[in-house]
């Protein structure tokens, strides 16, 4: 078992994500079997209860588990399928020695941070990189050295690395390398300092990625080595990128993976890197042949990453089919019926995400009803299928009351309402239907074709559902269910008949989207709207 520790200092947001998916990446191109954890140090269970404002996307796994944005990042790079072990949270670890202590299981002792809290936190991690049958497990440690919360993690850390070996363990560092000044002098006292910070701790990093603008010049990697301890081949450098799935790429130019095989003694399926695959989709990702715009309505465009899995499952479409698919956001609590024609003009195709409560949904509606109105290719995930069928109720069916009961309760047309199984439901942790579910697609549908299959298995988020007495009205008036979960009664995907693209989906499919496998519905909607650009 060998352990690859990422954590980050100075500030937050440096891509300890995308520099420990990048490493998973490498390491697979040569042979070698990779795994993935992440460390939140945050005292929530997990991700689920988060406002998306509040620390992204809440990422969706096959076993149902609400995760931190990275795992997704993880399973992209990695092409791996997690669960929820894989996400380890201080909120996890203190009730599970809360729960221990109740029990007993202490014997009496006074249960402290060191050692009842880190030796959870070890247990938690080998137990996982042992189950994982992984040749090499990427641990990346949320927070930034130095914080007082992530202290028990940096110990749990260090206390491996012993009990191990450094032979089995080593630590990569990501830090900042700000360019100051007219002259464009790169500045590496922050690096020193973080890593003296990281050293006062006991852990001595292996390889120093220098987060810059550029590549850094040889004699700041010179001064970094001499002032950190490390060869000068060991500080490398993660520029601004055209895109984050050239950051692999880019570590390999500088020779990561070696340092890593080398250091860990690691054996290579092969001495050469496999990674012609990967190259090419990156290509197809920054030279595309054509561009389309995506309008994504929704409630929560003030940070990109509430939508993460969205977007980057465009990207992946989109180099599929050597097209841009520019994502703009419209901030749906903002758009009305009669505003919606001058905001959406330019959308070559309308996504409507997944969400929780009331705000924003009048827009939603606005943006589906124009969708439908002008031919414009159309996918609704989640909230957006429900949305899909509320608009058609109340414009083609003429209920123009008709919402959801997570709207208005009291409404008389509750096309959507709570699902049977949510009736009495207290907690709202871990509470709704989730993760990977099978879905039967019918025959002669859009997206059976765009699957190529009869029986799909996809995650889904959910607590209200669409009403399955107005199926029959729905469908006579050419709003299809043409998926079905597996025991026919609930409604999964709807396709309205004589639209070039109008396609709804219950389940999240931006989840199982991978960079050389697009999700199918995203991947029809780009194709849809590449259509339209062309007439």
């Amino acid at each position: 078992m060998k352990l690859i520790f990422v954590s980050g200092g100075v500030i937050s947001g440096l891509g300890k994500g995308i520099t420990a998916s990048s490493i998973g990446r490498l390491l697979a191109s040569r042979g070698i079997r990779v795994s993935a954890i992440k460390i939140d140090p945050y005292i929530n269970v997990d991700a689920g209860t988060m406002n998306p404002y509040e620390h992204g996307e809440v990422y969706v796994l096959d076993d149902g588990s609400e995760t931190d944005l990275d795992l997704g990042n993880y399973e992209r790079f990695m092409d791996l399928r997690l669960t929820g072990e894989h996400n380890i949270t201080t909120g996890k670890v203190y009730r599970t020695v809360i729960e221990n202590e109740r029990r007993g299981d202490y014997l009496g002792k006074t249960v402290q941070i060191i050692p009842h809290i880190t030796d959870e936190i070890k247990r938690r991690i080998t137990t996982v990189a042992r189950a994982s049958g992984a040749d090499a497990v990427i641990v990346e440690l949320g927070g930034t050295v130095g914080d007082m919360e992530s202290m028990p993690f940096l110990e749990a850390a260090r206390q491996l690395s012993a009990e191990l070996g450094r032979e089995d363990v080593m630590f990569v560092h990501t830090t900042l390398v700000p360019i100051m000044g007219s002259v464009g002098e790169e500045k590496t006292k922050p690096t020193q300092h973080s890593v003296k910070e990281l050293m006062s701790m006991g852990i001595r990093p292996d390889i120093i990625v220098g987060r810059c603008s550029r590549e850094i010049d040889q004699q700041a990697r010179a001064k970094i080595a001499m002032f950190c301890d490390l060869p000068e081949e060991a500080v490398v450098s993660s520029t601004d990128a055209a895109t984050i799935y050239e950051v692999p790429l880019l570590l390999e130019r500088q020779g990561v993976a070696d340092l890593i095989i080398d250091r860990l003694r690691l054996r290579p399926m092969t001495s050469r890197r496999d990674m012609s695959e990967w190259e090419s989709f990156v290509d197809g990702v920054m030279h595309p042949s054509s561009e389309v715009m995506i309008a994504v309505v929704g409630k929560y465009t003030s940070l990109a990453d509430s939508y993460l899995s969205h977007l980057e499952a465009l990207v992946h479409a989109g180099a599929a089919l050597s097209c841009r698919a520019k994502a703009f956001f419209v901030d749906s609590d903002l758009l009305t019926s009669d505003n919606a024609a001058e905001t959406l003009r330019d959308a070559d195709g309308i996504l409507v995400p997944g969400g929780f409560g009331h705000r924003g949904v009048d827009g939603m509606i606005a943006a589906a009803g124009y969708a439908r109105e002008n031919g414009v290719p159309f996918l609704g995930v989640c909230l957006g299928f429900q949305i899909a069928t509320i608009e058609i109720c109340r414009d083609v069916l003429g209920l123009a009351s008709a919402d959801s009961t997570e709207s208005d309760p009291g409404t008389p047309d509750p096309v959507v309402c709570l699902m049977d199984e949510q009736r009495g439901v207290g907690g709202k942790g871990a509470s709704m239907r989730l993760g990977a579910q099978e879905v039967e697609l019918s025959e002669g549908s859009v997206a059976r074709s765009l699957y190529g299959s009869a029986v799909v298995s996809e995650r889904h988020r959910h607590r209200y559902e669409v009403n399955t007495a107005y199926a029959e009205r729905l469908e006579a008036a050419g709003w299809r269910f043409t998926g079905r979960s597996d025991d026919g009664r609930r409604m999964e995907v709807g396709e309205l008949q004589g639209h070039p693209y109008f396609v709804a989906c219950q389940f999240h499919p931006e989840f199982g989207s991978r960079p050389l496998r697009p999700s199918p519905l995203h991947l029809g909607l780009v194709r849809a709207a590449m259509n339209r650009v062309r007439e």
